[in-house]
């Protein structure tokens, strides 16, 4: 929902962010601003300032920056409307209201929360009834203490459903309301509606904000002779989304905010087992395979989810269908790792058999992505023949493929060509009768000639200058053009910059998400801030400017964008050479495009000087 302009700012105006920080960090005053230890990082010295005037706080330790709706998101894992909604009613403002329509659909939501709500409670006082007892017994045996139970606010469904219908009642929840829920169901027989879970151990399932929206329940006789699933889980409701949803997800959210990894278990208990173990980052999918929806509310949490699976065949295909949905969403910095169970043992098992540290040496060894699908593909079929080995290629660059962002489907293709090269080397190696003469000999070939070439070494020492050039000339005219940032966020991920340039490039993009009127003067002033002076230095030269006109202050913002243009198109056409040398180097295809072997024979012609930016800032 949109809100109405100024109306963030009105909340500002009556919530320092200072108030709001002070709530997790212990403040000091220090002239105009607030000191502190910084809550992203561990440390002993404060490097966390609050600066109530200007608006934001910022910490010199990790480069975190924000005002008081960021600070809620990072510290405590909210999105953004969920911080809105937190500090609108401390302030004592009314978030605007959506149309009648949307409404009445939250008002009949919020019916449904008071109706899984009020169920909760009864299955957990059941739990503790008579009629629970040998559920409560099964969760003891489990190795679960009192103080888990109470957490995970786990109960017990009896046999009969009047005693929910009976609790209901009492807490004014209409039937209505129940079946909307998913609570109940309606006879197909003309009876009356009838509970849904019957005899069952109940796991409350929350959503995102920790309010019960379904539940999952775990049948206590013979599922198989009774003819139903041992493990249910609550019909779709407006509330609640089995492909969306994530078991603990509230309580996985906070841990993640706090520095644990984000596991990914087959079920409940292997959540709550790894939770009591002190593994709080803990959240399951709900009987189904992970969705790509999941993966994206995982990445949310956590850059790289850990999928805890067993070892055993169906942990395998379950851990080939998450690859195999993750592959056509990847994006850079996002992933996932995979993590194997000894044979026989799942998370729950291996917890209680050895204890948090046999479970912890699993993420130790978690295996990457990339590793995992290379690993598959692999072991499909023999890779003997020329012919064998083509469709190896063919499958792994398959799955490449499948990757929308350019710059991650590159360094797959690379990651997956690395590994064939490998792989069929060694094939070479084993089969030779000198095996071990050829591999120091491979190895010699491969280092040497650029130990004892100065050809080479100078062409590279070249190649390095002129890539850092082309660094200080994008930096300088985002620096000099701030204007452009928006457009241009995209050339700064597509650029590798060299360490110390990235910590400028970092802070021009922190400026551009922070600060709302941009020109260099005020982006200057704002990088000096932050210790930045000497790399503005290294970036704002007459060197600079005498290759690259159109990066001065002076300059047309046209220019500047055609410059930035060229600069992006340089850093695609290098890309390509890249992976030209590489498939040569590793003996497979020559160019596969006319564009590729244009590039090629291009850029071997092109002088230093010209190649990196013509007078008229045209290629």
């Amino acid at each position: 929902m949109a809100l109405p302009p100024n109306f963030l700012d009105n909340i500002r105006d009556r919530i320092s962010v200072s108030d709001v920080v002070g709530r997790k960090v212990k403040l000091t005053r220090k002239g105009h601003e607030f000191v502190g230890l910084s809550p992203f990082k561990n440390e002993k010295t404060p490097s966390f300032t609050v600066n109530d005037q200007k608006g934001f706080y910022h910490c010199f330790a990790t480069g975190e920056h924000g005002d008081i709706f960021t600070f809620l998101m990072k510290t405590e894992g909210l999105q953004f409307m969920e911080a809105v909604e937190q500090l609108a009613s401390q302030a004592g403002i009314e978030v605007p209201k959506a149309t009648p329509e949307q409404q009445a659909k939250e008002k009949r939501k919020a019916s449904l929360y008071d109706a899984t709500e009020t169920a909760c409670r009864y299955y957990q006082r059941m739990l503790r009834s008579s009629e629970g007892r040998a559920a409560l017994a099964y969760l003891k045996e489990r190795g679960l203490s009192d103080q888990t139970i109470a957490r995970f606010r786990l109960g017990y469904a009896p046999s009969n459903g009047e005693g929910l219908r009976s609790a209901a009642i009492g807490d004014e929840v209409e039937m209505e309301q129940l079946l909307g829920a998913g609570l109940f169901r309606k006879s197909t027989r003309g009876g009356d509606p009838y509970a849904f879970f019957r005899d069952r151990i109940i796991f409350p399932i929350a959503d995102r904000r920790n309010r019960v929206i379904a539940f999952g329940g775990r049948f206590m006789g013979d599922a198989k002779a009774a003819g139903v699933g041992k493990y249910i889980n609550s019909p779709d409701t407006p509330l609640f989304d089995k492909g969306r949803t994530l078991y603990n997800h509230a309580e996985a959210r906070q841990a993640c905010h706090d520095g644990q990894t984000l596991i990914v278990a087959e079920g409940y208990m292997d959540v709550i087992a790894l939770a009591q173990a002190g593994f709080e980052a803990g959240v399951a999918p709900l009987g189904t395979a992970v969705t790509p929806e999941q993966i994206q509310e995982l990445w949310k949490m956590h850059n790289l989810p850990h999928m805890s699976l067993d070892g055993d065949e169906a942990g395998q295909k379950a851990a080939g269908r998450a690859a195999d949905r993750a592959m056509p969403i990847l994006q850079p910095g996002k992933s996932l790792s995979f993590v194997f169970m000894p044979e026989g043992e799942d998370p729950d098992s291996l917890i209680l058999s050895g204890g948090p540290k046999a479970f912890q040496e699993t993420i130790d060894n978690a295996m990457p992505l990339d590793a995992f699908l290379w690993n598959r593909e692999y072991a499909h079929a023999p890779t003997q023949t020329p012919e064998q080995k083509a469709d190896l290629e063919r499958r792994v660059f398959e799955l490449a493929d499948q990757i929308p962002d350019e710059t991650v489907k590159k360094h797959y293709r690379s990651a997956f060509s690395q590994r064939m090269w490998e792989a069929f080397r060694g094939q070479k190696q084993k089969k030779s009768a000198s095996g071990r003469f050829r591999e120091n000999r491979g190895a010699n070939h491969g280092n040497a000639p650029h130990a004892r070439n100065p050809l080479g070494r100078r062409l590279r020492q070249e190649a390095n200058e002129l890539s850092r050039r082309q660094q200080q000339i994008v930096l300088a005219t985002m620096t000099n053009h701030p204007t452009l940032f928006d457009l241009y966020e995209e050339t700064l991920d597509r650029f590798q910059f060299d360490q110390d340039l990235d910590k400028l490039r970092a802070g021009l993009q922190k400026i551009n998400s922070f600060v709302e009127v941009l020109d260099a003067e005020t982006v200057r002033a704002h990088l000096i801030e932050d210790g930045m002076q000497a790399l503005l230095d290294l970036v704002l030269t007459d060197q600079v400017y005498s290759l690259a006109r159109q990066a001065r202050t002076d300059a047309e913002e046209q220019d500047a964008r055609l410059l930035l243009d060229h600069m992006l198109k340089i850093r695609q056409q290098d890309e390509i050479v890249g992976e030209l040398g590489r498939r040569n180097r590793a003996g497979l295809n020559e160019p596969s495009t006319e564009e590729e072997t244009r590039i090629f024979a291009m850029r071997n012609d092109l002088d230093h000087g010209e190649y990196l930016i013509g007078e008229d800032g045209e290629d």
